[in-house]
């Protein structure tokens, strides 16, 4: 949760005792409990809608499938153009440097670009 480990809690815990002293901090947390209790059941109640207005397949819904972080731009685009989409595999290649994507687009084209006109 935002990077916060144990031990950089207890050290924000500390420092909040310093900072607010004896006589305040129990009002502090108080209403920290009060907030969280308050988020939690906004989000409760949002997942209560949800399940009402979606019915029995709120159940049924596979909510990995529609992580926005696995769409792939081009993959949407080709499977549109072309009839008969090709099996997906994911594969992981390593970064490629410019330089070497520069090479690759070169060979791909067989001649650099050149523009009698602009000379």
């Amino acid at each position: 949760m935002f990077g916060l480990t144990i031990d950089k809690l207890l050290i924000l815990g500390i420092v909040a005792v310093f900072l607010l002293g004896p006589e305040r901090l129990p009002h502090y947390a108080a209403q920290l409990a009060r907030l969280v209790r308050s988020l939690r059941r906004m989000a409760d109640g949002a997942k209560d809608r949800m399940r009402e207005e979606m019915g029995p397949d709120f159940d049924d819904v596979d909510w990995k499938k529609l992580d926005p972080r696995q769409y792939d731009p081009r993959r949407i685009i080709r499977e549109a153009l072309v009839d008969e989409p090709e099996p997906v595999v994911p594969v992981r290649a390593p970064p490629e440097s410019a330089y070497a994507r520069r090479q690759r687009l070169l060979k791909a084209a067989h001649a650099a670009p050149f523009d009698s006109e602009a000379t």
